[in-house]
């Protein structure tokens, strides 16, 4: 088996299914951490989509022990489905998500000025191999690749 195939087996053991080998051919060829990029994206997904598809169980624990308990009763005494609020926390959640890996990308925003924003320091996410040793390569940009990975099937 080649380090192409093989890496093409891990995406579609992910989820890639007709993109694993585009995504594989990115890491072999251009010696990107694709893996590592799209393993974390999947895994943000997960948490996003998990708003939605467990709306029922997080609803009803909202209500019997949550900060947000009242505002969920009200939710449902005005006729919304525990569905409704779950598509409307899974669209919170992916804004927030897509706005954490905007800022990963670049931590500027704009809000402090110049001359502080420039001493201020800066973070990144690396890849670890299996072992948990860094690999000294960096995900970078993922909020370009958010969108793109966002499962089908899901979307409201």
């Amino acid at each position: 088996m080649t380090e192409l195939d093989r890496l093409t087996a891990l995406f579609r053991a992910l989820g890639a299914d007709d993109d694993a080998p585009d995504w594989a051919e990115s890491e072999a060829e251009e010696g990107l951490p694709q893996l590592a990029r799209y393993r974390f994206l999947r895994t943000v997904w997960q948490d996003v989509d998990a708003w939605t598809t467990e709306a029922p169980r997080w609803v009803a624990a909202y209500r019997s022990d949550g900060v947000a308990a009242g505002a969920v009763d009200r939710a449902l005494a005005a006729g919304l489905t525990p569905e409704d609020l779950g598509e409307l926390a899974r669209e919170v959640a992916r804004e927030t998500a897509f706005g954490v890996l905007c800022v990963l990308a670049d931590p500027a925003d704009g809000s402090l000025p110049a001359e502080v924003e420039e001493r201020l320091p800066g973070w990144r996410l690396a890849e670890l191999d299996p072992a948990g040793e860094p690999t000294s390569r960096h995900l970078d940009a993922l909020h370009e690749d958010f969108a793109d990975l966002e499962p089908r099937g899901i979307v409201p």
